[in-house]
């Protein structure tokens, strides 16, 4: 459970947040991953760096390679869109559950394919919303941090973990190009 006060902060600034500034938020997220991806191959891509501590970033997750984070954000990005989509359609919750501290750990052989593949994940989630209508307002399920969502704020949800992911990506591409930066 997040702090009480953050979890509040978080849940406003979600429900204040309309789905035009999500849309660039993901979009501009986007954008900076394939930006600090450029010039990685597949051993400095594939090599893994220990980032230091940083909020939103558990301590089994600080050791990752860049393309390992890019699989962690692929499979988290994958789960929310599928939840949304369920939600704004009213369908009902898989019976497997989705373990969030087992099933968003990527393997270690994570190579280049990577970027097309984190790439391909958001470009499909903005193409599901077009499809979706309104999201406000729809059934709920429960964040483990954060509460119970409707399917905007689990859209909210995809763009700001990609920004808590962002800095860590970053961090480890500059110990991998530092003379890049």
């Amino acid at each position: 459970m997040a702090n009480p006060i953050l979890r509040t902060i978080v849940r406003t600034r979600f429900r204040l947040t309309s789905h035009e500034a999500v849309l660039k938020q993901t979009k501009n997220a986007l954008h900076e991953y394939l930006q600090l991806a450029n010039g990685l191959d597949e051993i400095k891509g594939s090599t893994a760096v220990t980032v230091p501590r940083m909020l939103g970033v558990d301590e089994d997750m600080r050791g990752w390679s860049f393309f390992m984070l890019l699989r962690h954000n692929t499979i988290v990005n994958q789960a929310i869109t599928a939840n949304i989509s369920r939600l704004a359609l009213g369908e009902p919750e898989p019976i497997q559950k989705f373990d969030v501290k087992k099933d968003v750990m990527p393997d270690e052989e994570c190579g280049i394919e990577q970027i097309a593949l984190f790439k391909a994940s958001v470009i499909s989630h903005l193409d599901s919303l077009k499809m979706l209508g309104n999201l406000k307002g729809t059934r709920t399920t429960e964040h483990p941090l954060f509460g119970f969502f409707d399917a905007h704020m689990w859209n909210c949800m995809f763009a700001f973990h990609l920004k808590i992911h962002l800095k860590q990506a970053g961090l480890i591409r500059k110990a991998v190009l530092p003379e890049a930066d």
